[in-house]
């Protein structure tokens, strides 16, 4: 009989399609883990209200971790020890200042639910207001008046490296910052030392499951720390390089149900 596992889930472009939804196989193989004794967590870098629909959808009732560590918490458990860990809104006009010779396509700021937004872009506010958040459009260093839980910066493909080479010299010991590819080239700043693995370990240990029995799965930059943290770490066939290097194992890519193939090899599922 296998030991429980704890199997933790990246979002896009891990447990999702590229049309952002969890494939039936996948599902059912989800919920044959969970009946075998095993739990499953997601861990994301989208906030909870973007994440719910699937939170719900695999009937979970584990602790889940949004913003990439910077929040962690227990939707269907109150007294479950919460985790918010914000950006000082000082270090954020800071990091604003700073870049202001780059050219910047547009600034996002997350404080938990409530989403503020430089720029109007309906392209953007159809993703970012997923959940029904409230939007404030306008100057972020006018607006924007409390810690954020996240800051992103839409820019072009060529100026997102220029602008983390200049975040990484200058805001190293403040900041963390990760990549987005899809939907938009956006770098995701948050406070320095949140990452997945930060999330996943203090639930592990509430849920008493040794690092040795972690299964994690992931594609992007945001998705590092958590891979080297699991007992075995898994790049998804179309995740990054940096990812697939340090991976324990590779599966197929999120269209072609990697996640329930190697759930099923390894965990004895049918």
């Amino acid at each position: 009989m296998v030991q429980p596992h704890l199997i933790v889930l990246d979002l896009d472009g891990t447990l999702l399609t590229d049309e952002k939804v969890i494939s039936e196989k996948t599902k059912r193989t989800l919920l044959q883990a969970k009946e075998a004794g095993h739990q499953v967590m997601i861990a994301t870098g989208r906030p909870y209200r973007a994440s719910k629909i699937y939170y719900q959808e695999l009937g979970l009732h584990t602790p889940i971790v949004n913003f990439n560590g910077a929040f962690v918490h227990h939707p269907t458990n109150t007294s479950w020890q919460t985790i918010h860990s914000p950006i000082d809104l000082s270090v954020v006009k800071d990091v604003v200042e700073s870049i202001n010779h780059y050219e910047i396509e547009n600034l996002i700021a997350e404080v938990m639910d409530d989403v503020y937004v430089q720029y109007h872009d309906q392209k953007i506010l159809d993703i970012l207001t997923m959940g029904e958040p409230k939007v404030t459009t306008g100057i972020l260093r006018d607006y924007l008046k409390d810690n954020p839980t996240s800051l992103l910066i839409q820019a072009s493909s060529s100026n997102v490296p220029l602008i983390r080479q200049h975040l990484a010299d200058t805001k190293a010991e403040l900041i963390d910052h990760r990549r987005w590819g899809d939907p938009w080239e956006v770098i995701e700043i948050v406070r320095r030392g949140m990452h997945k693995a930060v999330g996943l370990s203090h639930v592990a240990k509430d849920l008493q499951i040794p690092r040795e029995r972690i299964i994690a799965f992931g594609d992007e930059d945001n998705d590092l720390e958590m891979i080297e943290y699991a007992g075995l770490g898994v790049a998804m066939g179309n995740g990054i390089g940096q990812l697939k290097n340090i991976a324990d194992e590779i599966t197929q890519t999120n269209n072609e149900d990697g996640i329930a193939n190697l759930l099923i090899d390894r965990l004895n599922l049918k």
